[in-house]
């Protein structure tokens, strides 16, 4: 009996010290002055460049068939409000892609 409460209490434990995760976002590399006034998709057409910064702080610059294919997959994600490296803070997260289409039944 203790040795259960002890392993939930040490679960418990690992779960509340586990860091919370941030969520990805969309940044701009090429224009360091946006904060919001345009949507990502408007500043695609004008031949900016984005990158992703993942939950590890990492950021992955996006090539134009990245850009194509997550379009493709998630469009609601070029729709946001478009921000800069330096206000990555204020920037949205990206959307979670939509649900699994519905099962079709013949």
């Amino acid at each position: 009996m203790k040795f259960k409460m002890m392993l939930i209490l040490m679960l418990a434990s690992l779960l509340l010290a586990a860091p919370v995760a941030q969520a990805e976002k969309l940044l701009c590399v090429s224009n360091q002055n946006l904060q919001g006034q345009e949507t990502v998709n408007s500043c695609l057409a004008k031949g900016e460049r984005f990158a992703v910064e993942d939950d590890y702080g990492l950021v992955w610059i996006l090539t134009p068939e990245e850009v194509d294919l997550s379009r493709s997959f998630n469009p609601k994600a070029f729709e946001t409000r478009a921000f800069s490296v330096q206000y990555f803070k204020q920037a949205p997260s990206i959307p979670p892609l939509p649900g699994p289409p519905p099962e079709v039944t013949g």
